[in-house]
C-alpha cells in the first residue's frame, strides 16, 4: 500500500464518524427518528421507499440503535462532501485528483477498537441484522465495506459486499459478479490458501463512495482522497489488514480456500429484482471490534422505488465519475452528466454538451459505451437542457429526436448478468439517443426557445423612426419606441400597411418599403 505518512496527534477521530453525520442529517431535516420498539424483520417496512434516512432507537429484543437509508438521496451524499447537489460530481472529481496522507494509529487511539471480541465472544448473531426482503435467503449485513490485500501488488482493495448470516461466525458473501475482490480471492484460493478480509460496518457516506469506485491503485489512498484529508487507519487484531480507525464496527476474518462452494441468496438486488441463488465463498469471523457506542448501519437495496435506495445513489455517482473521465477525452465541451438512480444508478445515462463540430454527440455516445459494461442507454442533449429534469429530457426526446436518424444501436457488448432483460444471453446491446439539435439547423427560428420579452431603453419616438434604422421583430419595435403595451405599435404598423409603406420579411421582421 501507499507509504504511511503524517502524524496521528492532531487527528479528529470523530470528524467522519457515523454519529456525527447523523447530527448533520438531523439539522438538515434529512432524518426520521423512530423511537417505538420494533422487531428487526419489520425495519424494512419503514425503510422501503423512504425519502429520508431512518434511525431506529429500539430495534430488536435488545432495543439497540439501527440506522438505514443514509445514502438514499443525492442530497445526503452531497452533504457528506459539504457541497450542493449540483457541485457533487465536480467535488468528487477534484478530490480523486488530490492525494492525501494515511496515518496508522495505535489500538489505544482507534475508536473502532474500544471493544474487542475474539473467539466465542465474537458472535455475528449479536448484531441487529435485519431481514429485508420476503424471499431473501436469510438476514443480511447489507452496508459493509470490505478490505482485502492483493498478495501480488500489496495494494488494499476496497469494495462493497453483502453478507448472508449462516451462523454465529459464518456468512455467505456475494463474490460472483466481476470485481477485483473476486479476482484476488480466486487467485489465492487456487493456491489452496485463505484470504484475510475485514468488513467496515457503520461508515460516513464518503467511505461508501470510495468502496463503490474501482481504481488501479491502493484504495486506502482512495478513501483518503475522497475524505479530502488524512485517513487514520489501524491494524486489525487477528490479521494484518489496515482499516479505518474511526469506523463503528469492524468484522475480521477470512474467506476459506474452498472457492464458490456454498449456496447464497436469493436477495433483492440493486436493479430492483431478486438475484438468483448462487454458489459463493464463505466468510469466517475471527474478531469483532467496535466503538463503545457503536451504531449499526443497514442499506436499502432493490424494489420498485429504486431511486431512493443507498445502492442506486452510490452506483449513480460512481458511474458518473467513470463516464466523465471518458467523455472529456472524446469531445471538447461536456457540460454535465447524470445517471438516473431509478435505473439502478447504472443503466440510463444523460450527458449535456456543447457541440462544436458535426458528429461529436455520436463520439460521446461511443465513449460512454466503451467505458462501462453496465451503461445501456445514453441520452445526449444540448447545454440548454437540464439533465436532472425528467420533464426537459422528455421534451428533447419529443422534439429533437428522429429514431431513423438519431438512434444508435450496437450489440455484442460485455454486460452484467443481473440484467433480467438479457434472458440468458452472455452479451448485450446498447442504445444511444442523440437528442441534440441537428448541427446544420442550430440558430434557426424553429429551434429558438420562447422566453418572456426583454426590452432595452427607448431610442425613438415613432415606429417609422425605428424602422428607418433597420428591420425589426415586433418586440424589438416595442423596445425601440418605449411601448409596454403593444396595441399602440399594432395601430402604427397597420397605418403604414394601409398606406402601402410596410412589408414583412421571411424572417418575420417588419420593414419599410
Amino acid at each position: 500500500m501507499d507509504q504511511l505518512t503524517g502524524s496521528a496527534t492532531s487527528l479528529d477521530l470523530d470528524r467522519f464518524s457515523l454519529r456525527r453525520f447523523v447530527e448533520q442529517m438531523k439539522e438538515a431535516g434529512e432524518l426520521i427518528v423512530h423511537d417505538e420498539p420494533i422487531e428487526l424483520a419489520e425495519l424494512e417496512n419503514h425503510l422501503f421507499g423512504a425519502t429520508k434516512a431512518v434511525l431506529f432507537t429500539q430495534a430488536g429484543p435488545e432495543r439497540t440503535e439501527v440506522l438505514g437509508n443514509v445514502m438514499g438521496s443525492r442530497k445526503r451524499l452531497a452533504m457528506a462532501f459539504g457541497v450542493s447537489e449540483g457541485e457533487l460530481l465536480k467535488e468528487v472529481m477534484h478530490r480523486l485528483n488530490t492525494p492525501q496522507d494515511i496515518v496508522q494509529v495505535s489500538r489505544a487511539q482507534a475508536p473502532v477498537q474500544q471493544v474487542v471480541l475474539e473467539g466465542d465472544a465474537a458472535d455475528l448473531t449479536k448484531l441487529p441484522v435485519p431481514f429485508q426482503h420476503g424471499l431473501d435467503g436469510g438476514s443480511y449485513i447489507s452496508a459493509s465495506i470490505d478490505y482485502v490485500k492483493d498478495p501480488d501488488t500489496g495494494w488494499t482493495n476496497v469494495g462493497i459486499r453483502r453478507l448472508m448470516l449462516r451462523g454465529r461466525r459464518e456468512t455467505g458473501i456475494d463474490a460472483v459478479s466481476p470485481s477485483d475482490l473476486r479476482a484476488i480471492y480466486e487467485k489465492v484460493a487456487k493456491k489452496g490458501e485463505r484470504l484475510p478480509i475485514a468488513f467496515e460496518l457503520g461508515s460516513n457516506p464518503i467511505d461508501f463512495v470510495a468502496g463503490a469506485m474501482r481504481m488501479p491503485e491502493d484504495e486506502l489512498g482512495l478513501v483518503a482522497k475522497l475524505r479530502g484529508t488524512t485517513l487514520p487507519v489501524v491494524k486489525c487484531v487477528t490479521n494484518d489488514l489496515l482499516v479505518p480507525a474511526d469506523a463503528e464496527i469492524i468484522l475480521e476474518g477470512y474467506l476459506d480456500e474452498k472457492g464458490h462452494h456454498e449456496i447464497e441468496g436469493p436477495f433483492g438486488e440493486f436493479l430492483g429484482y431478486y438475484g438468483h441463488v448462487k454458489r459463493n465463498p464463505v466468510f469466517h469471523l475471527t474478531a469483532i471490534t467496535a466503538r463503545k457506542d457503536a451504531l449499526y448501519q443497514t442499506a436499502t437495496i432493490g424494489g420498485r422505488l429504486l431511486g431512493r435506495t443507498d445502492t442506486a445513489q452510490l452506483n449513480a455517482l460512481r458511474t458518473e465519475a467513470v463516464a466523465w473521465g471518458a467523455v472529456i477525452t472524446a469531445i471538447r465541451e461536456p457540460v454535465a452528466i447524470y445517471v438516473t438512480p431509478s435505473s439502478g444508478g447504472m443503466y440510463n445515462l444523460r450527458l449535456s454538451m456543447r457541440t462544436r463540430v458535426p458528429g461529436e454527440p455520436r463520439n460521446a455516445i461511443a465513449a460512454v459505451f466503451g467505458c462501462l459494461a453496465n451503461v445501456k442507454n445514453v441520452f445526449i442533449v444540448d447545454e440548454d437542457i437540464d439533465i436532472f429534469s425528467d420533464e426537459q429530457i422528455d421534451w428533447a426526446l419529443a422534439t429533437r429526436f428522429q429514431p431513423e436518424r438519431d438512434l444508435f444501436v450496437e450489440s455484442g457488448f460485455r454486460t452484467l448478468p443481473l440484467d433480467p432483460s438479457l434472458a440468458g444471453m452472455n452479451t448485450g446491446s446498447k442504445a444511444g439517443f442523440d437528442l441534440t439539435v441537428p448541427f446544420s439547423r442550430r440558430g434557426s427560428l424553429e429551434f429558438m426557445l420562447p422566453e418572456p420579452p426583454v426590452f432595452g431603453p427607448k431610442r425613438f419616438d415613432t415606429v417609422v423612426q425605428a424602422l428607418q434604422t433597420a428591420a425589426m421583430h415586433f418586440g424589438e419595435i416595442l423596445g425601440a419606441v418605449g411601448s409596454r403595451d403593444g396595441r399602440d405599435v399594432t395601430l402604427a404598423l397597420d397605418e403604414l400597411r394601409q398606406a402601402g409603406k410596410l412589408i414583412r420579411q421571411e424572417d418575420g421582421k417588419y420593414a419599410l418599403k
